[in-house]
């Protein structure tokens, strides 16, 4: 089996080397350490602000529940932001996929932060950033499940200084990250693995690329020879 870090070198002809150094300056700011999990978003401008504000910060993972709502994207608003990330779906119809999405971060070993306007809460500049943690988001109109406000481990707010009560989601979970962020960069652990760096850097090589899959086969083929 050939070497992945070998079709990666030889698709890297095909991009300037401006690119490819954003490329990797991109990759080495990318986490796992933090995740974003969106629970029956309804509206698609907010999902897609949502996963906008997630990729502008770095994170690489974003778990979109839909037991109630269907996630649609606003191409205006998302930017193409999309496509640099990992999205987890949960629509399987007759379960919870509240918990199905719990029970895979909680395996994961994630800590799980509610975002709430309850003041009672840890703040989210507050969140310890010993564990991987995954800020959970409800839906705009209706809140968090009851699922997600039991098994949650921790509810989470943002301290506001006026009357309203909260934000709106996007905004919320942009101040959230915007929080959590800059401690976590400066712990340990929150980086990529150097495989984690080769396989995204492949998978983004691939999305940069036209053609890419003649180039592909033009390899295997010079491989083989």
């Amino acid at each position: 089996m050939l070497d992945s870090q070998e079709l990666t070198t030889y698709l890297c002809q095909f991009i300037t080397e401006r690119r490819q150094a954003l490329l990797d300056k991109v990759i080495g700011q990318r986490t796992r350490f933090v995740t974003v999990v969106l629970e029956n978003i309804k509206q698609s401008h907010n999902a897609s602000a949502i996963l906008r504000s997630a990729e502008c910060f770095g994170i690489q993972d974003v778990h979109i529940i839909e037991d109630e709502n269907t996630w649609g994207t606003n191409k205006r608003v998302l930017k193409g932001a999309h496509k640099w990330l990992d999205i987890h779906r949960y629509k399987t119809k007759g379960v919870n996929n509240t918990e199905a999405c719990f029970a895979r971060l909680k395996a994961q070993g994630y800590r799980l932060y509610l975002a709430d306007p309850s003041p009672e809460g840890v703040p989210m500049d507050e969140i310890p950033v010993h564990q991987k943690i995954a800020l959970v988001f409800g839906s705009e109109q209706t809140g968090s499940s009851a699922y997600a406000l039991q098994y949650a481990d921790v509810k989470a707010h943002i301290p506001m200084a006026g009357f309203t009560e909260s934000f709106n989601v996007s905004v919320s979970a942009a101040v959230a990250l915007h929080s959590v962020l800059p401690g976590v960069r400066k712990s340990e652990g929150w980086a990529l693995s150097e495989s984690e760096k080769a396989a995204l850097k492949l998978s983004w090589l691939r999305k940069s690329i036209r053609n890419v899959k003649m180039l592909e086969e033009k390899f295997y083929d010079l491989q083989s020879k």
